[in-house]
């Protein structure tokens, strides 16, 4: 599918792995709206890519529309990233035997709303508009590609919050796919595994740590880079008979308990 002249959209395009698909993105001929909280860098970095910055809470319905109007008032939206996420860790039960010692369930319910629900709404509003365009010779009308991560598959110890949401964007996957298909929509999911974002800090102390993490890695013993999850992301986007699949980008790792 060929993304030039259109629009896409990339929530938490601000930094790390969506600021990558960003960039990737624009190279390949679309303007890109920056979905991100993140005012500061999403607009330094529109203003490199010559793409919009929109200022978005994926747990706003309101704010989510917004984005795709303003994406839509530029040119057809064909493609979509859901990179926007958040972390937690926290075990399940606490060690005291006490009831408020137990998981902050206010946090799990955070979470979910983030990675889960905010995935699945930006994909409900992106694709309804998408559902206008006029098809490819495919007959396609738009991809989606979603962030999710390998703790779906193997969450650790403290990541049950995590692990449920990014869980629930691989079961969506398939699914939402048979959904789309309807409408000529392609919908991928991405489960990165440990990739080098400012998650882990700035220094010689966080390029140590980063370093001693990358050794869990099967093969090459490093943490990825992000523009090597973003090449997939456009991959998906981009190779018309990619449809309802989830990727692994992670080295070959599974993750151990702890």
């Amino acid at each position: 599918m060929d993304i030039t002249g259109s629009t896409a959209i990339v929530t938490g395009g601000a930094s790390g792995i969506g600021a990558a698909a960003v960039r990737l993105l624009a190279a390949k001929g679309a303007t890109v709206v920056i979905a991100d909280l993140q005012a500061d860098k999403g607009e330094a970095l529109a203003e490199e890519v010559k793409g919009v910055f929109a200022q978005v809470d994926v747990t706003n319905t309101d704010q989510v529309k917004a984005a795709v109007d303003a994406a839509v008032a530029i040119a057809p939206l064909r493609a979509v990233v859901n990179s926007a996420g958040i972390g937690w860790a926290q075990r399940t039960i606490g060690r005291d035997g006490e009831y408020d010692s137990a998981h902050d369930l206010e946090a799990y319910k955070k979470v979910i709303a983030i990675n889960l629900i905010g995935t699945f709404d930006m994909v409900r509003i992106a694709a309804t508009a998408m559902s206008r365009n006029e098809p490819d010779e495919d007959g396609c009308r738009g991809a989606i590609a979603n962030l999710t991560s390998v703790a779906a598959f193997d969450g650790q110890i403290g990541q049950a919050a995590y692990s449920s949401s990014k869980g629930g964007v691989v079961g969506m996957t398939l699914p939402v796919a048979r959904d789309l298909s309807a409408a000529g929509i392609r919908l991928n999911t991405i489960a990165p595994g440990l990739i080098d974002t400012p998650i882990y800090g700035e220094g010689e102390a966080s390029e140590a740590f980063k370093a001693n993490l990358g050794q869990n890695v099967l093969f090459p013993k490093r943490l990825g880079k992000p523009e090597e999850l973003a090449s997939m992301v456009v991959e998906t986007i981009t190779n018309s008979y990619m449809n309802a699949e989830v990727i692994r980008v992670d080295g070959g790792i599974r993750m151990p308990p702890k």
